[in-house]
């Protein structure tokens, strides 16, 4: 019989209504086969476990990453794959940084949320939860991933964005199709999961949060871009180009920008685009970027390379090392 502990972080998901003043207020999830009996019809021991303090996910943070990776690390030997209950809003942050953080994952790890309360009629929250748990518990595949499972399909953590605030098919993953499909039968498509690792899992503990996002548009003032590149102690910058990666050609902005990668700020090139791919030196306008050392992120996404970069500031040093791993693929983020 399979164990997987559901470990609750907050969230939408979480809530129910106060039967007496109608508020909405946090689910005890060690009563969850109560509310969810068809639990009980998997063959899988479900254990309960709620962060303190459970927050919404609008204000995870580097320090609640910790946490949760030091649960999960604690609890690895005694549980065969792992469901966290989250927020939408930053979840697909969350799954990057636990699949750099836990390297050489041997088990499943889900991340599922819902847009509506698990206390009301029309919530989404059930269905993603009975489908969490019945691929976690599957007997049939071995997924070595972090995953988000969303409106019937099962996600590479590390490659989703949230797309929509409305509707319940919520998460898109523009450039690596899903791992796996709800319908009467689950399809899993073996060829697409991560290679089953043979080293020993080891987590992280260590990240740098020294790092700046800078979205690019018409008109973007100099005074903007110098402001954030001279903020005291930062070390990365996830660059959000146009199309291709593509950015203004303008001196100034070039010259900034070559002077913060003088002074060891690393510069992390990402397309706005929900798909497609960084492609330096396909136009003009990036030609210049790559001559002066921006890295390519090639099809990551925003949040995976903010994910990415503070992992990799914060466990390692070497400057030739650490434009390597930004560059290329840890963890399935990037294609190659």
């Amino acid at each position: 019989m399979k164990k997987v502990l559901v470990i609750y972080t907050g969230g939408t998901i979480g809530m129910v209504k106060d039967k007496h003043s109608g508020a909405l207020l946090p689910f005890d999830m060690s009563k969850i086969h109560e509310t969810l009996p068809v639990l009980k019809e998997f063959n899988c021991i479900l254990d309960s476990f709620r962060l303190d303090p459970i927050i919404d996910s609008a204000n995870m943070n580097p320090q609640y990453w910790l946490k949760l990776v030091n649960v999960i690390e604690k609890n690895y030997n005694l549980y065969d794959s792992f469901i966290v209950l989250h927020g939408t809003d930053t979840m697909s942050y969350t799954a990057s940084m636990l699949s750099f953080m836990l390297e050489n994952l041997q088990k499943t790890i889900i991340l599922t949320g819902s847009q509506l309360p698990l206390g009301m009629i029309r919530t989404d929250g059930r269905d993603n939860i009975i489908g969490a748990v019945e691929i976690a518990c599957t007997d049939l595949v071995k997924i070595p991933e972090v995953c988000i499972f969303f409106e019937d399909k099962l996600y590479r953590g590390n490659r989703t964005t949230k797309i929509n605030a409305e509707y319940f098919e919520a998460f898109y993953s523009g450039n690596y199709p899903s791992l796996a499909k709800v319908g009467i039968n689950i399809t899993y498509k073996k060829h697409l999961f991560l290679p089953f690792p043979e080293k020993d899992f080891k987590a992280y503990n260590k990240l740098d949060d020294n790092v700046a996002l800078i979205k690019l548009y018409p008109g973007l003032n100099k005074e903007y871009l110098k402001s954030i590149l001279k903020i005291k102690g930062l070390r990365g910058v996830v660059l959000e180009t146009f199309g291709a990666g593509n950015a203004p050609t303008e001196k100034w902005f070039i010259d900034l920008l070559k002077k913060a990668i003088k002074n060891d700020i690393y510069i992390y090139n990402v397309t706005q685009c929900k798909s497609g791919s960084v492609v330096m030196g396909h136009y003009e306008t990036s030609a210049h970027l790559m001559e002066i050392g921006v890295i390519s992120g090639k099809d990551i996404t925003t949040e995976s390379a903010i994910a990415k970069m503070m992992f990799c500031l914060g466990n390692f040093q070497n400057r030739e090392d650490i434009t390597k791993m930004l560059s290329s693929s840890l963890r399935g983020e990037i294609s190659e």
